[in-house]
């Protein structure tokens, strides 16, 4: 069982088939002034007020998943999910509320998420009365949301795909935590989070334009992992193959099939130095997720009043943006989501034995609805996988021959009937059995 990597995007994406089928930069550009429109998005701003603030802003996100879910016969349900938080940056308590589109798949427990944040801020964080555009910050991500939703709306999948409009994230990452903690209660298995928060300008502080790559971070060390599960994945030689990092190689891989595409930065720093996102919330649980963001920053366009000085211009406006680039951060978002939510789920544990031997034995939690598994391994000294062997879904073992364990790493993916492929697990050291 083969398969070709560029066949299968293509299969998977209609987004590369066909002009009509591709994000559209104008779409996505109207979508961002629609957002900057409501004047500021700021999380304490006016929940009720019809046209201005983020109440109206969150209206206006729904109304247009219910389009998109009329035009697939309603596929997608549209909802929200609130809690009230209290913090330093909102103190007399705020309701935060995220708006959710599910799109069932046929296992409605295994989830996809695609997500940005609706909410915008100022200088000031507290200040809900200037004007907050936020076209990048994160309209970008919004827009890019709705257009997944536009694109993936039109096919069915096994996993459950749901596209969110969080807000808070401006006052502490609220709207994540919402969300993240929510899918725990749901008992949703989570297979991914694709975070995008400022991923639609190309020209930076410094004035140099990059337009030919995106950022995506990704965890090393999990969040999640207790001392034994890190002392566990020290000893496999693991650190660079945890499920977010895994997420970020997939997502590399995927954006190679695209043509005309960006090149995916694989940024082994869980977020931008020093700085954090919306993802951080579900890596605290043990979820994959990963934050996409651009080649290069403008901090004179992120949080700040609209000014001019010194022949500086200030502020988040749609004018700075590159819609087409835009739409390119959104194929590969479509991409992987396709991929994943066409795939099986990844086998929940794989173990290795081999030592003081010349082959090394893999051995794998059979996955329910897998038609066939992926072994893959690499040299220790290679961050990518090079090699590969495609087995039948009976098998729940293979034995590869002269490859030393000592010196490769391995993890096994599911993959389904037409070849998508699932997150690698990564393999180690099989448990040791009590003596009888």
């Amino acid at each position: 069982m083969r398969y070709s990597s560029l066949a299968l995007a293509a299969a998977l994406l209609p987004a590369t088939a066909a002009a009509q089928d591709k994000p559209d930069p104008a779409r996505l550009k109207a979508d961002v002034e629609k957002l900057v429109s409501f004047g500021t998005r700021h999380t304490l701003s006016s929940p009720d007020d019809p046209k201005r603030g983020i109440g109206a802003a969150r209206r206006w996100f729904g109304e247009e998943m219910k389009k998109t879910a009329a035009r697939c016969g309603g596929c997608i349900q549209v909802s929200t999910i609130e809690r009230v938080f209290t913090n330093e940056r909102a103190p007399a308590g705020v309701n935060v509320v995220d708006v959710l589109a599910i799109q069932p798949g046929s296992d409605p427990a295994r989830v996809v998420i695609v997500q940005g944040h609706i909410d915008s801020r100022v200088s000031d964080v507290m200040d809900i009365t200037r004007d907050a555009p936020g076209a990048n910050d994160d309209a970008s991500g919004v827009a890019l949301v709705l257009e997944a939703a536009r694109l993936l709306s039109q096919r069915k999948f096994k996993a459950t795909i749901v596209y969110a409009a969080l807000s808070g994230e401006e006052q502490g990452l609220l709207g994540g935590t919402l969300l993240a903690e929510t899918a725990k209660a749901r008992g949703w298995n989570v297979t991914a989070v694709l975070n995008n928060d400022i991923v639609g300008n190309t020209v930076g502080q410094n004035g140099a334009r990059v337009a030919d790559r995106v950022r995506v971070f990704s965890e090393g060390i999990r969040a999640s992992e207790d001392l034994a599960g890190q002392m566990a994945r020290r000893v496999n030689g693991g650190e660079d193959d945890g499920p977010s990092r895994a997420l970020a190689k997939a997502i590399d891989h995927v954006a190679q099939g695209i043509p005309g595409g960006l090149d995916v930065f694989v940024d082994r720093r869980n977020d931008r130095f020093g700085r954090g996102g919306d993802h951080e919330p579900f890596l605290k649980l043990g979820y994959p997720a990963v934050r996409f963001s651009v080649g290069i920053e403008n901090y004179n366009q992120q949080h700040q009043d609209l000014r001019t000085e010194g022949g500086i211009e200030y502020g988040d406006t749609v004018d700075k943006m590159d819609f087409p680039y835009l739409a390119k951060v959104t194929a590969i978002n479509a991409a992987t989501i396709a991929r994943l939510a066409a795939a099986p789920a990844a086998p929940a544990e794989v173990s290795l034995n081999g030592a003081l031997g010349m082959n090394t034995t893999v051995t794998w939690t059979p996955v329910p609805d897998a038609a066939g598994y992926r072994v893959r391994w690499r040299r220790n000294d290679k961050q990518d996988w090079t090699e590969q062997r495609d087995v039948p879904a009976t098998a729940g073992e293979t034995v590869l021959k002269d490859v030393i364990v000592d010196d490769v790493f391995i993890g096994v993916s599911a993959l389904s009937a037409d070849g998508a492929e699932s997150l690698v697990t990564f393999g180690g050291r099989a448990p040791r059995r009590a003596p009888r």
